[in-house]
């Protein structure tokens, strides 16, 4: 007999302690059998050999190396004499006589040895997966249900053996170390790289982990190789499985291993990430895929199968050791292979497998060709396929010629907001388009149109392009449009924030409106964040802050229960809470909202969303004292000439801006020029209401009070014009007839403003009008009581805040109060609140009656919103 195979491997000097399995090896050798199954390198052989050397078994262990082609006798021979070499071979079993096989009654007899022996054999069987006789597992599989206690085996085997697991685990008399366990964890990567003295970053060892996926003789082998490189990052940065013994490796013992149809398959099947029976007949051009692949992951051939389904997955290091194979064996055969399963992909549904395969295989038309037939050229801005599809094309040639390859190049382009790139790729679309092309064509056209306009800021392209796709999404199927949701949606987005550009408030809240409801299925969180973020800056420019709020907070909703990415996050809803917390006069929480804002702006911010920004920049600036930084605000964004920035009405809103601050420092000649410089600019009278009410402001300050009511007779009461512009015309139309001493017109006039101002706490315009509307409350008790809310959050009260002090409420909140409303910001029901804090709903009722009491509010959403503006949630 050959001693080698009753030997225990030897540890390798350079060893990976992993003390929890060799836990779970000793709880498992104390039932009948522990199976430790995984690939070739994974580890199963050292694990066991560290665990018998470490002694730590429940008796002293045998261990036998089944090799193939052992014949069942000659495999219970040489399980006697590894039990007779433990010291654990009951007497009078006898020994096999024929390599065949063995009679039942020896196996009987050695059972029944076992089962009486006063302590229990632990037997190791390495590489089981070689003993190919059925006779073998049946004999073993006798032995242990009749050695009672006596016999413990582990097992280490590349395959599931074919003992009947189902009934050991049924029994519970089976303890399992599967190749998800035996994979390294970073921590065991390191401590192997420390043990060859080798010193690699953090970003390299999981680059390390990511390219073998914690297979253990991948990461040996590695560190081996880097051990004679110069530069170990560098190999790990540049490294390629075939240029090190991990290759070898593989090709011989896995690759080599198999028959002559099963290597044909493999290395024709490596071309895909994940393997289907039916796409590897397509590329061996058999019929024996399904039966091939089942053997192949059955035997650990480093294929697995997905799941329960029909699917099958190469390790990516295997995988790309066989392409560099194939690329070496059979030159320009890749490519073809990868064209063969681009059509067998796009036939089955399959469109970012198929695109990616065809860009890999270079055929642009035929990938390009997916995208636009298909309506998915969307699917390059949005969705979970965004940015993969986006590198399928990115090396695309330039030169590539068709339609669908210009249009996709242009919306390429247009993804990485390069406009002039767009417009070039445009132009070549428009050249083939000029023929006859069908209508998914020129509605991708139209569709790369819209956005491209809106990039541009030119309305007249975007609402040309706008109207072409209306018209052609009449023309597409209706299931086709059905699966691509995103079109309808990202044109509306686009169109709507064009109008907005241009001020044209109304047109753009109907596109708006329409493009939120075009949105909810998947692949469409990023414009519904966008046209949420976008119709609440509208609801903010019309002076309707609830609304506003509603649909900045239902954006970044969105955008935290999609997880998009911080660039895709809408940074204008931030813009908007800090526009109304401004109108608010909480300066505090704008401040807070502005950072927020510049932090998701990303490259180019809207130029809309740029002049708003520096309005409410300088608004804060000016309020705390600093009149330089505010002007300097709102003049960077006079100068910093982005392509369209600002519009006529933006420019206005600039100057309005720029007016109150010199009025905060006393200055109204200054703001009066500063309305007047922003007319010669525009090169006519603003008409804007905003613009008259701030001249009336600045020529009340000035002393000219006649002039003032002149501007003021210009702002219609209707209600189209917003109400915050309203409310603070009524109070400077109070303050001028206090002025020219007529007390009770002064009275009536401020109880409009308040009136006006009072269902959105419009607090800013009083804040800023000076002493006299506090002199005058504190005239009046009953108005004042009737307009508690305007002090109910004054400058000097967040500035306590902001400096560590308490909130403004009546009382602190209770404990319990405090779980009520931290589960009622996360949109839980009463009875779900109930249910997850084990009270009931009645409870639950008194407590938020508690709350809204303390907090002074009405309702479960305000008293959200205001403990989270209050930094109490």
């Amino acid at each position: 007999m050959l001693t080698v195979r009753f030997t225990v491997p030897a540890v390798p000097k350079h060893l990976v302690h992993r003390p929890e399995l060799l836990k779970r090896l000793t709880a498992g050798a104390e039932g009948p059998l522990t199976l430790v199954n995984g690939p070739a390198g994974s580890g199963k052989t050292v694990l066991a050999a560290h665990w018998v050397a470490e002694g730590i078994s429940p008796g002293p262990p045998s261990w036998l190396t089944v090799e193939p082609g052992d014949a069942p006798g000659a495999f219970w021979a040489y399980l006697l004499e590894a039990l007779h070499r433990g010291g654990v071979l009951p007497a009078g079993v006898g020994r096999p006589t024929r390599a065949e096989g063995v009679t039942r009654s020896f196996l009987v007899r050695l059972a029944e040895g076992l089962a009486e022996s006063p302590r229990p054999a632990v037997l190791v069987l390495d590489q089981f997966d070689t003993a190919e006789a059925p006779a073998i597992t049946e004999g073993l599989d006798f032995v242990l249900r009749h050695a009672a206690e006596g016999l413990r085996v582990v097992l280490t085997s590349r395959t599931d053996p074919l003992l009947p697991l189902h009934r050991y685990r049924a029994a519970g008399e089976i303890a399992e170390i599967r190749y998800a366990d035996l994979r390294f964890a970073e921590e065991d990567a390191e401590a192997l790289l420390t043990e060859h003295r080798l010193e690699i970053s953090r970003a390299g060892i999981r680059l390390l982990m990511e390219r073998t996926e914690g297979w253990a003789a991948g990461v040996r082998l590695c560190a081996l190789a880097m051990q004679s490189s110069a530069d170990p990052e560098a190999f790990l940065r540049q490294f390629a499985a075939d240029r090190t013994t991990i290759a070898d490796y593989l090709l011989r013992e896995v690759l080599d291993a198999q028959p002559g149809p099963a290597q044909d398959l493999l290395l024709r099947a490596c071309v895909t990430d994940r393997i289907h029976p039916d796409l590897a007949d397509a590329l061996t051009g058999r019929d024996d895929a399904a039966r091939t692949l089942a053997g192949l992951a059955r035997d650990n051939a480093f294929l697995e199968q997905v799941d329960a389904s029909a699917w099958y997955r190469l390790h990516p290091l295997f995988a790309e050791v066989l392409r560099a194979h194939l690329r070496q064996r059979r030159p320009g055969l890749e490519p073809r292979l990868r064209g063969l399963a681009a059509r067998w992909l796009a036939v089955t549904g399959r469109l970012p497998e198929a695109v990616g395969q065809a860009t890999a295989a270079g055929d642009w038309p035929f990938a390009a060709t997916l995208l636009v037939d298909q309506l998915a050229i969307g699917r390059l801005f949005t969705g979970l396929e965004a940015d993969r599809l986006g590198l399928a094309f990115a090396a695309m040639p330039a030169g590539t010629r068709g339609p669908a390859p210009a249009l996709v190049g242009a919306a390429c382009r247009l993804a990485d907001q390069d406009l002039s790139g767009c417009e070039a790729w445009l132009r070549r679309a428009d050249s083939y388009l000029a023929a006859a092309a069908g209508p998914a064509a020129r509605l991708c056209r139209a569709f790369v149109g819209v956005l491209a306009g809106r990039l541009a800021d030119d309305l007249a392209a975007t609402q040309r392009a706008a109207a072409d796709a209306d018209r052609l999404l009449g023309e597409v199927p209706a299931a086709l449009l059905a699966e691509r949701p995103e079109i309808r949606a990202l044109t509306l987005a686009g169109l709507g924030a064009a109008e907005l550009g241009a001020g044209s408030l109304d047109r753009a809240e109907a596109a708006l409106i329409a493009a939120v409801e075009a949105c909810g299925a998947p692949g469409t969180e990023f414009p519904l964040c966008d046209a949420l973020g976008s119709l609440a800056l509208v609801e903010l420019l019309a002076g309707r802050l609830r609304r506003a709020t509603e649909h900045a907070r239902a954006a970044l909703t969105v955008a935290e229960q999609s997880a998009l990415p911080p660039e895709r996050r809408p940074g204008v809803a931030h813009l908007v809470l800090a526009g109304v917390a401004t109108e608010h006069d909480d300066l505090a929480s704008a401040r807070c909202h502005l950072d927020q804002t510049s932090a998701a702006a990303g490259p180019r911010p809207e130029p809309v969303a740029a002049a708003l920004a520096a309005v409410i920049g300088a608004r804060i600036a000016a309020s705390e004292g600093d009149g330089q930084a505010a002007i300097a605000a709102l003049q960077a964004v006079r100068t910093a000439g982005a392509p369209g920035l600002p519009q006529a009405w933006a420019l206005d809103e600039l100057a309005v801006a720029e007016s109150a601050v010199h009025l905060a420092h006393g200055d109204a000649a200054a703001a009066l020029a500063a309305l007047d410089g922003a007319n010669s600019v525009a090169g006519v009278a603003s008409d804007r209401p905003e613009h008259a009410v701030a001249r009336a402001r600045a020529l009340l300050a000035a002393g000219r009070g006649d002039h003032a009511q002149e501007a003021l007779a210009t702002v219609s009461e209707d209600e189209a014009v917003p109400v915050p512009v309203r409310a603070h015309a009524s109070l400077l139309r109070a303050e001028a007839a206090a002025a020219d001493g007529a007390p009770g017109e002064a009275h009536r006039l401020l109880g409009e403003a308040l009136g006006l101002a009072r269902p959105e706490e419009l607090r800013r315009v009083f804040a800023e009008s000076g002493p006299w509307v506090r002199r005058t409350l504190r005239q009046d008790p009953e108005l004042a009581r009737l307009h508690g809310w305007l002090l109910a959050r004054t400058p000097a009260n967040v500035r306590a805040l902001s400096a560590g002090g308490q909130p403004p409420v009546l009382e602190p909140l209770s404990p319990r109060e405090t779980d009520v409303l931290r589960k009622a910001a996360e949109l839980l029901s009463t009875e779900e609140i109930a249910a997850e804090l084990y009270v009931s709903a009645n409870t639950v009722k008194t407590h938020l009656k508690s709350i809204y009491r303390k907090l002074s509010v009405s309702r479960r959403s305000e008293a959200v919103h205001r403990a989270q503006d209050l930094g109490m949630l």
